[in-house]
């Protein structure tokens, strides 16, 4: 997992000019919905409240690589490696996506504005947490990259 500012997205192999353009090109007045941004890479911006601890899951991805960045308001993610966790359910290959019912975190960092997290497969998280006491409105985009190895 890679918890940087946005200026710095250039100095990752993964990021393509197409992916860094479209980064930049945002704002939190872009409209919701998915982009695509070349053969390998996309992006779907949402929004949504955050919610409180016990009401999120850790998650993982096989396929694709996430850049997790907020448009507007902050959240809280935490994260840690895989191994050994629980599968809460099967393996979606349609949305690549796995979840698990573990709780126990490496590390938790607030996103925000200005500030991106990268995610690799062997990378779970459990996005959209409450960054304080009480939920909060956010906007966020997560750029999806096909893992080179695919």
């Amino acid at each position: 997992m890679i918890f940087d500012k946005i200026e710095n997205l250039r100095q990752y192999d993964v990021v393509s000019d197409k992916i860094l353009e479209f980064l930049f090109s945002l704002n939190e007045n872009t409209p919701l919905g998915r982009y695509t941004i070349d053969d390998r890479a996309y992006a779907s911006i949402a929004e949504y409240e955050t919610k409180p601890h016990e009401n999120c899951f850790f998650e993982a991805h096989k396929k694709y690589i996430d850049i997790q960045l907020l448009l507007k308001g902050r959240e809280r993610l935490d994260f840690r490696h895989i191994d050994g966790l629980t599968t809460k359910n099967d393996y979606n290959e349609e949305k690549d996506i796995i979840f698990y019912e573990d709780s126990e975190t490496m590390g938790s960092v607030k996103l925000m504005p200005e500030y991106f997290a990268m995610l690799y497969p062997q990378d779970a998280h459990r996005p959209q947490m409450n960054a304080s006491d009480k939920g909060e409105c956010v906007k966020k985009v997560v750029i999806k990259i096909l893992d080179p190895k695919y």
